[in-house]
């Protein structure tokens, strides 16, 4: 019987700038300014990371979903999230 296919993802380090991702055999730099949703979160938040698939990662303290490659090329992946402002 073959064993249960596991993916290892985990938070290295974490900066005011942002923080590294090792996915297996891979390492990634996260920038707060591509990605500012985790600007404010906890290092608790940023560490709980799921990766259920080879392209797919989620943070479910803080309920973001993003594709592995954005973090590779963000420049293929313009859009950046903006925080809400207050009404006027």
């Amino acid at each position: 019987m073959p064993g249960v296919a596991t993916s290892e993802v985990e938070v290295s380090l974490a900066s005011s700038k942002g923080f590294w991702l090792l996915l297996k055999d891979e390492e990634l730099f996260v920038p707060y300014a591509e990605f500012p949703w985790f600007k404010q979160a906890t290092l608790e938040q940023i560490t709980t990371v799921e990766w259920p698939t080879p392209n797919h990662l989620y943070w479910p303290m803080l309920d973001v979903d993003l594709a592995v490659e954005s973090i590779r090329n963000p420049s293929q992946f313009p859009l950046v999230a903006k925080p809400n402002l207050p009404p006027k």
